[in-house]
């Protein structure tokens, strides 16, 4: 609990046995309820999070967003706290994100990477691509968003009711804070957060992943 709110983290994970160890063991002890959801590992990943006390739950149709709306489906905390399982995000300022978000009384909060202090963590390229698909998020929903596509967040779990997700994929991300940004009854904010150099194999395919959550932008501002 956290000034009488409970605390659910979710970590989608893919292969991340090296990196899922060194996120549970800076969680901080007042999180309620740790899910691991392990999107079809091949490695020891579910092993090491259940060893280290996190719920794993086992989702084998491969997808970012499949493994988080599976993740939602088991979460009981009044608040959700997400972060990636290869040590990229700092567990350890999850407080500082939970007192913001409560200072600022908002009900979804982007963590952003932005400015990256570390210069190992991001690519130039990387950091092109997030600033074209942030600009086109900002200027086809009306709002400034400097990280359309991190992943980490603090938000209310109840304002999940009111949302429309549909996509399985990386694109998931930018989804979630267009649903929230899009709801008269969400207050959004965004604050930057410490990121660093990921442990472990890189997913992430800039070019495919990058047009396809562009197109899918476009999809959704002007699909009926």
């Amino acid at each position: 609990m956290y000034k009488d709110l409970s605390i659910t983290v979710i970590i989608p994970c893919l292969n991340e046995e090296q990196g899922i160890e060194k996120v549970l063991r800076r969680m901080p002890p007042f999180v309620d309820q740790v899910i691991v959801v392990d999107n079809g590992s091949t490695d020891r990943t579910s092993d090491v999070a259940r060893g280290l006390g996190a719920e794993v739950i086992r989702e084998d149709v491969r997808g970012y967003g499949r493994a988080y709306k599976t993740g939602f489906a088991k979460a009981t905390g009044d608040i959700i706290v997400t972060l990636d399982g290869d040590h990229s995000y700092p567990p350890d300022a999850i407080s500082y994100l939970i007192e913001a978000f409560l200072h600022l009384e908002v009900d979804f909060l982007n963590a952003s990477r932005f400015p990256v202090r570390d210069k190992r963590a991001m690519s130039f390229k990387h950091k092109f691509g997030n600033f074209v698909l942030s600009l086109a998020m900002s200027l086809l929903f009306f709002r400034w968003v400097s990280d359309s596509q991190s992943g980490m967040w603090v938000f209310r779990r109840s304002i999940l009711n009111g949302m429309k997700l549909e996509s399985d994929g990386m694109a998931f991300s930018e989804e979630i804070k267009i649903e929230a940004l899009r709801s008269a009854r969400v207050r959004f904010e965004e604050i930057p957060v410490q990121y660093s150099s990921r442990l472990g194999e890189i997913k992430l395919n800039p070019w495919r992943d990058g047009f396809h959550n562009l197109w899918f932008l476009l999809r959704k501002r002007f699909a009926r």
